[in-house]
């Protein structure tokens, strides 16, 4: 790939870290970027990630390998018309979207579809924009490639090389398989974390003991009730059937399982729970899906003043971050008294190891 040369259509946090994991792994590479926002382009040029950033679609889009449409989906429409003034037919185009069927319609209808394959890189943060973007973001994590119907093999397996040299693990569906897919373990999970908290939220008391003492499995198991709601909206109005359908399921397993309840059988109701527990444990134990695993450690303190204090000046001495820190009040679930969450895998390795020589008593997931 020495001669290889993409653009960016949109340099956020996923346009960045593609291009960040291209220059760190194929560092001949040229990389050009378009951006409305010219502070993240002055970033990516001061960092050397990007060799030329531009405010407008032009004709120097024309000579790219592949062209990554990274902007807010709504914008994919306007950039694509502009885009095709330019585009060489040897182009590879893709997007990042996690919805693929409204981009497939659109690339139909625009005449692409013989070198358009849709991708979807299954990373994440719940920070944004070019500015918190890592190479390391796509380092193990499953790349969905949805080819067009009529693209050439040939394009598609080099994507397929593309998204493996830059650690990624490429993963081919058709559109319509991906948008079911992730309707079921990313889009309806969030809406049931989220309706989740809302209950609880409605049928808590005036002094609010519900929300004090929410810890252990409640924040675990809605902990990604705290993303973005305007995304979330989106997502949801443009995966609408998949979502629905299966939200539809869901509620008839929750009726299923509460007639058990009403009518107290007993080996129906064992059988719901070993189910899931036997199926939940046969599940990879890797963050290279959609919803991102939590790097969490607990450890048992004492109560006294300053452990806290001594602790986080421990790993600051050996250059450990720290997400987040607090005292776990409800240890229904987990064990050890302080909760301390890390940005990476790395991270948290790194403090186990360190914690752990100090001879403090470590819980990890």
């Amino acid at each position: 790939m020495s001669s290889l040369t993409c653009g960016f259509i949109g340099l956020g946090l996923i346009g960045g870290s593609i291009a960040k994991a291209i220059r760190n792994n194929i560092p001949e590479a040229q990389l050009i970027a378009y951006d409305i926002n010219t502070a993240s382009l002055a970033l990516a040029l001061e960092e050397k990630v990007i060799n030329q950033g531009f405010d407008s679609i032009g004709e120097v889009f024309g000579n790219c390998d592949y062209i990554f449409l990274c902007a807010p989906v709504s914008h994919n429409d306007e950039n694509l018309l502009l885009l095709k003034k330019y585009l060489s037919k040897d182009t590879i185009l893709t997007d990042v979207g996690s919805v693929k069927t409204g981009i497939h319609k659109h690339i139909e209808a625009l005449g692409l579809t013989e070198q358009f394959i849709g991708g979807h890189p299954m990373a994440g943060s719940e920070r944004f924009g070019y500015q918190n973007s890592k190479a390391s973001l796509l380092e193990n994590a499953y790349y969905i490639l949805t080819p067009s119907d009529t693209v050439p093999q040939e394009k598609v397996s080099a994507y397929q090389t593309l998204a493996r040299s830059i650690g990624a693990i490429p993963l081919i569906l058709t559109y319509a398989e991906h948008d079911y897919v992730t309707a079921a373990i990313s889009h309806l999970p969030h809406v049931i974390a989220a309706s989740l908290v809302n209950l609880v939220k409605n049928a808590d008391s005036r002094e609010g003991v519900m929300k004090m003492i929410a810890a252990g499995g409640f924040k675990d198991i809605t902990r990604i009730a705290s993303s973005s709601p305007t995304m979330w909206q989106q997502i949801c109005l443009t995966n609408t059937e998949n979502i629905t359908g299966l939200l539809r399921d869901y509620i008839d397993n929750l009726n299923k399982i509460a007639d058990c309840l009403d009518e107290r059988r007993a080996d129906d109701i064992y059988d719901f729970f070993d189910t899931a527990r036997n199926y939940r444990e046969s599940f990879i134990n890797a963050s290279s899906g959609p919803i991102k695993a939590e790097h969490v450690l607990t450890i048992d303190i004492a109560d006294k003043p300053g452990s806290i204090a001594t602790i986080a000046a421990l790993l600051a001495e050996h250059d450990v971050s720290i997400k987040n820190i607090g005292i776990n009040h409800n240890r229904e679930l987990a064990e050890g008294a302080l909760r301390i969450e890390f940005y990476g895998k790395d991270a948290l390795m790194a403090a186990t190891e360190i914690l752990r020589k100090n001879a403090y008593s470590i819980h990890t997931k």
